[in-house]
């Protein structure tokens, strides 16, 4: 089997944990979810795990258990790190494993994002990327004062307002989006001279104006950082529904979905694949959301399961599929699902760093004996590299 045969495997590190009992378990470490030694150690072992990369989940309000309003419970994780700056910190003690840290795209400025993740892909020798999220929370807003959001009417997710308050806050992600490329390719690669004898430190004339303007967005530009080493960070977006899809086909480099079957997971993998091609865009990673509590035994994951539920008063739902059982019972589901046109899965451990250590040290071996997966990095990988993503040409370079 070649290389180009193996599934792609990520992990999603939030707080402690996704189940929100997860702070509460023995091997928890909720003094340290605000310290730096913390967000290493899981890097680290995500990377001795071999994962294609980690995403780092960040919001501009306080976790909830509620979609659009904030709760008052204390009985679970409240606050967090910046997770552009996690990925910072992180970025020059890991070597291999991609890093995508979470950005909200609604109520920030996407000059800004563009140096941030430029700069960690500096740190990180070509393995940096990014996961835009829009924020539709009227709470949010007001963080900010540019603008008035209503609350959305979860129970009406049809309902014609509440749809076209998503699709502009998608359009504003696209064109986001957008800004974000054109800033990365706003230097051309060899525009930095640093000629010491002739004093010419930069060639004005291989940076670039992108005179971008639309209804959200009028920047300029050149950035004030040079092209980044992958010359276009990842792109990740986290879709649910049409709208979401369509901004994955044309905006994004991979696309997290959640199915609960695999005939849903074909289902999403082709529709985004028909977004794709609808915007001239090909090669675009759809990966299936799974939460995962895994153990020794099924027995013990759903004992476990049950464990956590009951600590948190009421039993843990999500966007996504909750798997417990086995890591041999998880690598037959991954199995089945990439035979439905899936590239890679985005793994959320229910608890940290419980089964995350479950996913290093029992998955993984378990596909490496299947054959589906890596046994080494390849040597300077870059986050494009694993993924299988050529380096773009810049677009502003004349022929």
């Amino acid at each position: 089997m070649s290389a180009d045969d193996f599934l792609h495997l990520g992990v999603a590190l939030d707080g402690a944990g996704w189940h929100p009992a997860a702070w509460r378990q023995p091997d928890a470490r909720p003094q340290d979810l605000l310290s730096p030694r913390y967000w290493t150690d899981l890097a680290l072992e995500a990377e001795a795990g071999l994962l294609d990369l980690l995403t780092i989940e960040d919001a501009l309000n306080l976790q909830s258990d509620e979609f659009v309003t904030q709760d008052q419970r204390t009985d679970r994780v409240r606050g967090r790190l910046d997770a552009v700056l996690i990925a910072a910190r992180i970025a020059p003690v890991t070597h291999a494993i991609g890093l995508i840290p979470t950005a909200i795209v609604t109520h920030t400025e996407p000059f800004h994002l563009s140096k941030a993740i430029a700069t960690v892909d500096y740190a990180a020798t070509g393995r940096a990327g990014v996961r835009i999220q829009a924020a539709v929370r009227p709470d949010a807003a007001q963080h900010f004062g540019r603008r008035d959001l209503p609350v959305v009417d979860v129970t009406r997710p049809d309902d014609p307002d509440v749809q076209q308050l998503i699709a502009d806050l998608f359009d504003e992600a696209a064109d986001y989006v957008e800004v974000l490329r054109r800033l990365w390719d706003s230097w051309e690669d060899d525009a930095e001279i640093r000629d010491v004898a002739t004093g010419r430190f930069v060639d004005r004339d291989k940076l670039h104006y992108i005179d971008f303007e639309g209804r959200w967005f009028s920047v300029k530009g050149p950035s004030i950082t040079p092209r980044p080493p992958q010359g276009q960070p990842v792109v990740a977006a986290l879709g649910h529904q049409d709208i979401p899809y369509r901004l994955i086909g044309r905006a994004a480099d991979l696309g997290f979905v959640t199915p609960h079957n695999a005939t849903e997971a074909a289902d999403l993998a082709g529709r985004i694949a028909a977004e794709g091609r609808a915007a001239g865009r090909e090669n675009i990673h759809v990966w299936a959301d799974l939460v995962v509590v895994l153990d020794e035994t099924e027995q013990a994951a759903r004992d476990r399961l049950a464990h956590l539920n009951d600590l948190a008063g009421a039993e843990y739902t999500s966007d996504a599929e909750i798997f417990a059982g086995t890591p041999a019972q998880l690598a037959d589901l991954l199995q089945e699902w990439q035979q439905a046109g899936l590239t890679g899965y985005r793994l959320r451990p229910a608890t940290l760093p419980y089964d995350l250590t479950r996913i290093t040290r029992g998955l993984v071996p378990e596909l490496q004996r299947r054959g589906l997966f890596r046994t080494a990095y390849p040597e300077n990988p870059t986050l494009r590299g694993l993924l299988g993503l050529s380096r773009p040409a810049n677009r502003y370079v004349s022929a």
